[in-house]
């Protein structure tokens, strides 16, 4: 089973479900689910996998050229679901992910029933040629991604609490960091660049599985105009605006999170 060596895939849940695939964001791994993909364990079968370059996958399978940009990542989460034979799949996305799965539901429609896309960007970078906000400069990613190669550990202790947001709960700013240290850190900076670099604008048009927009608050990452961008471009999608802030709500706000997505499904 090569995807199940390469990303630490794992299966649990109520074997006869429908599939639900859960996809981490950057510096994250499947450990991040913990407080959600429960919930949804008796009804549909989980499907769980780290990224390469993430919590357990195999760091020898990771390949410069395959992942210079997001199809790369798009392609193994289409291969895990060739592999497993699953259909039908409820593809439940992240941050950068959410992005993955729109990339592969294009690619492969048939093989989706709905997506739960949890603080979508497309595009991080501002463009003033097309009145697009993305919520950064390019300086402000060029220095982002500097600070990055210089320091790893540094940048990381820094953003993740940024990331994270004002939840309330100091810990979790804490245990992101931590996640961001494990992460093999020349990978990371590589990822980092495909993530604030990319612009898939373009792909959300091509969309045509029904999709769900989880939309936190005071997200500094994906901020509000982003989920109302994607919720505008994409067709058949709705848009739920959290009361959760940050960019973290599977594990700030994870009741909220299952509230949403349950009462959308």
């Amino acid at each position: 089973m090569r995807t199940t060596q390469r990303n630490a895939v794992t299966l649990t849940g109520n074997d006869l479900g429908q599939p639900m695939m859960f996809a981490h964001g950057y510096g994250c791994d499947q450990n991040m689910w913990r407080l959600v993909a429960p919930a949804f364990a008796d009804t549909y079968r989980l499907v769980l996998f780290d990224h390469v370059g993430n919590g357990k996958s195999d760091l020898s399978a990771y390949d410069d050229a395959r992942y210079s940009s997001l199809d790369g990542y798009a392609d193994d989460i289409l291969e895990i679901l060739h592999e497993h034979d699953l259909w039908d799949v409820v593809f439940v996305g992240h941050s950068v992910s959410a992005m993955m799965g729109v990339l592969a539901a294009v690619k492969e429609p048939e093989r989706f029933a709905k997506l739960v896309l949890v603080g979508p960007s497309p595009r991080y970078i501002n463009e003033p040629a097309d009145d697009y906000v993305g919520g950064f400069g390019r300086e402000d990613i060029d220095s982002l991604l500097d600070s990055l190669d210089s320091n790893y550990l540094g940048w990381s202790s820094q953003m993740a609490p940024v990331i994270m947001g004002n939840t309330g709960r100091p810990g979790l700013g804490a245990e992101l960091t931590n996640s961001f240290c494990r992460t093999d850190p020349e990978i990371a900076k590589k990822f980092a660049r495909v993530t604030f670099l990319s612009d898939n604008r373009d792909d959300l048009l091509r969309l045509r599985v029904p999709s769900l927009i989880l939309q936190c608050s005071d997200d500094v990452i994906a901020p509000a105009v982003v989920g109302d961008y994607v919720h505008k471009h994409t067709s058949g999608s709705t848009l739920v605006r959290m009361n959760a802030t940050g960019h973290c709500p599977n594990l700030s706000a994870p009741e909220e999170t299952i509230d949403a997505m349950k009462a959308w499904l």
